[in-house]
């Protein structure tokens, strides 16, 4: 594989060589994007600051892992998610399995949604779903993660991803649904 072309090379490089002031540098270009990451995931402003800071760190030391093989924002967006997911495990965020015996429904590729409804307020509606369904539509819908990725960072099936998904689409469809409504009269 090429490796893709890096407008901060320079950067990353010297934060390869422990240059702190190449560090603030990259933690400046990145902070802002990385903590809507976190925030969308964790749901609390001073929370997400600190796991921002902690996938931060975390990718700092492992900054010779990076290969230069996906955009550097990519490399790191992933290690904020993972990072996320970290804490609400650890605060027993409980995403219970489905039992295998029950069979997902194929997935549906109609994402259609009412042309009056702003992205904004699809991304506002997922941030008040059950940690479960938010998680799961977070990271299908705006991570572009696949079931076996969700089902491997969540600790769960591929079964019980394709469930929550279906499940909370139904319901995000639902709320969007009652939205436009509501904004009708």
């Amino acid at each position: 594989m090429k490796p893709t072309k890096q407008l901060h090379q320079p950067i990353i490089n010297l934060c390869k060589n422990n240059c702190a002031k190449s560090q603030m540098q990259l933690y400046n270009l990145y902070c802002k994007a990385m903590l809507l990451v976190a925030h969308r995931y964790v749901k609390d402003r001073f929370v997400a600051e600190d796991v921002m800071q902690d996938a931060f760190i975390k990718a700092f030391k492992y900054i010779d892992n990076y290969k230069n093989e996906v955009a550097f924002g990519a490399w790191l967006k992933k290690i904020v998610i993972n990072q996320s997911i970290d804490y609400l495990k650890k605060n027993k965020l409980e995403l219970i399995a489905i039992n295998e015996e029950v069979i997902a429904k194929p997935e549906e590729e109609d994402w259609k949604v009412d042309y009056s409804i702003s992205v904004n307020e699809i991304v506002e509606t997922i941030d008040n779903l059950k940690d479960k369904y938010r998680l799961v539509l977070s990271m299908y819908l705006l991570e572009g993660y696949d079931h076996q990725e969700i089902a491997e960072v969540l600790n769960i099936t591929e079964n019980t991803s394709r469930t929550h998904l279906l499940r909370g689409k139904k319901i995000l469809k639902e709320q969007l649904k009652n939205t436009s409504y509501a904004e009708g009269y």
